[in-house]
């Protein structure tokens, strides 16, 4: 790791905000490409006002390798030398933090705005507006390729059916796909501005749906976050059934997914089996709290909802009968030579653009990347029960399938043995007021991937600013990658075989 100064943390732990080294913007570049050079990714990358008009960045570097978390911060003006060029994963921060912040990176070779929302920062923003005005997606520039016989393609941001919107831009030569451009921020709602002065009543309505289908993944990153901020300890009990509704919530998704890859080439008996099985998962969770999505199961000291030995019976033999019956429906789709034909060498991400990108979640594993937080940075009861990485080498559609069957087989097995061992005690403690001055940064692997929660509380131990990651946010220009000389057909197959979240990304 780098020699310029660094707060180092583990997941889920709390330290002293003015502990987190104000460096120069050299000095800061110099660790995150030296951290990155040696395996780190960039976690979080974020802007935050201090004093009046200036803005400071934080870093936050995750290092899989030691479980290490750095954190060192800058403070800049209204521009500085852009990070990308050097380190792509900043691609996208940066981009998001001349929008919210007005403080341009000179030099970055896209800056866009990636939501349309209205500036934070008293004055103009990094493209001229002013405090408030938005920028409208209608007069936002689209790259552009020039040559005979070069067409381009817009879909979106509305789209047959019930799905999210999101603007897809395709420039190709004949079939082919030369560049696909990806325009999200229509369902920007302004989360992470709402949580400050939090914790209020609604701060964990609005992380149970900051994106709907990883209500346990955001909501356990989000009271991990006060936990640590407050000195909190979750009993045994309750961390239990936290890793039981996170991976349940992976099964049911996981199978959806699956399920609709089938779908899209074709193959109606696995598409079938499949819907009617991700709801058989989602009936599980509910079973433990009530509702499908997991809403009130985890809660700031522990869980809402306990589970009694006579329904804990009743999910394990739920949960064994549907693995068997996806099995029969999953296992279809790996013997039928018509979809292997349509699965394999589609939409190919190398393990390189994916250790460039800063890949997280199915994508990176299906690249051959041991990237997961619940073995690199365990938290709760995954220190003690931990999953194995499930990672497949191809990077094509056929590995982001075979990673989630991987993933289901491993999960499920998961929820038996803690079910089988569920300890006794309580399962809540109380999460008191947090405290003053405090940092911290919380990584859940949720089923898309990993996320990442920073924290930080002001002198009166109220949220000073909420940064959250989902991990849509890193994977989306790993879509755009996966289409490069694609057949424009072949668009559907490719999203969803990533299945990224609009409004987890718009936040």
């Amino acid at each position: 790791m780098s020699a310029i100064p660094v707060l180092r943390l583990h997941n889920g732990q709390a330290a002293c905000r003015r502990d987190v080294p104000v460096v120069s913007v050299g000095e800061l570049r110099e660790a995150m490409f030296s951290s990155v050079k040696q395996g780190a990714r960039l976690a979080a990358l974020f802007g935050m006002p201090v004093g009046g008009e200036a803005v400071r960045l934080f870093a936050v570097l995750a290092c899989g390798d030691t479980g290490d978390l750095s954190v060192a911060s800058a403070d800049v003006g209204n521009h500085y030398p852009a990070l990308t060029p050097d380190c792509p994963q900043a691609h996208w921060f940066e981009r998001e933090i001349a929008e919210q912040w007005g403080v341009r990176p000179e030099g970055h070779p896209w800056l866009k705005p990636i939501r349309f929302h209205r500036s934070y920062r008293v004055g103009r923003d990094a493209w001229g507006r002013a405090a408030g005005e938005p920028i409208l997606p209608c007069v936002t520039d689209y790259f552009q390729v020039e040559g005979e016989e070069i067409h381009e393609v817009a879909v979106g941001p509305v789209h047959a059916g019930v799905i999210e919107p999101g603007h897809f831009r395709f420039q190709c030569h004949g079939e082919r796909v030369l560049h696909l451009e990806i325009s999200l921020g229509y369902q920007h709602r302004g989360v992470e501005r709402a949580m400050r002065g939090g914790p209020t009543p609604r701060s964990i309505h609005y992380m149970e749906t900051l994106a709907g289908d990883t209500t346990i993944g955001h909501a356990a990153a989000y009271c991990q976050a006060l936990e640590a901020l407050s000195g909190c300890s979750v009993p045994a009990r309750a961390g239990v059934l936290r890793g039981v509704a996170l991976e349940l919530e992976r099964l049911a998704n996981h199978t959806g997914d699956l399920g609709a890859l089938a779908g899209d080439v074709g193959y109606l008996p696995t598409a079938s089996f499949c819907g009617r099985l991700r709801g058989d998962f989602l009936n599980m969770t509910a079973l433990i709290c009530g509702s499908r999505f997991g809403r009130g199961m985890v809660r700031p000291g522990g869980t809402g909802f306990d589970l009694d030995e006579r329904r804990a019976a009743l999910l394990t033999e739920r949960l064994a009968k549907t693995l068997t019956d996806v099995a029969g429906a999953v296992n279809l789709l790996w013997e039928s030579p018509s979809v292997l034909a349509r699965f394999e060498e589609i939409g190919i991400v190398s393990r390189e653009v994916a250790v460039e990108l800063g890949l997280v979640g199915v994508a990176a594993r299906a690249c051959g990347l041991e990237r997961d937080a619940r073995f690199d940075f365990p938290a709760g009861i995954f220190r003690l029960a931990q999953i194995p990485v499930s990672v497949w080498q191809s990077g094509d559609v056929f590995a982001r399938a075979y990673v989630r069957w991987l993933e289901i087989q491993r999960s499920a097995e998961f929820v038996r043995d803690q079910l089988r061992a569920l300890p006794d005690g309580p399962i809540g403690a109380r999460a008191g007021e947090l405290f003053p001055e405090q940092l911290a940064v919380t990584l859940v692997e949720g089923w898309r991937g990993e996320i990442c929660h920073v924290a930080l509380t002001d002198d009166h131990g109220r949220l000073l600013h909420y940064k959250v990651v989902d991990p849509s946010f890193h994977n989306w220009m790993g879509l755009a990658m996966a289409l490069r000389n694609q057949e424009i057909s072949d668009f559907p197959l490719c999203n969803k075989s990533f299945n990224l979240s609009y409004c987890g990304h718009d936040l």
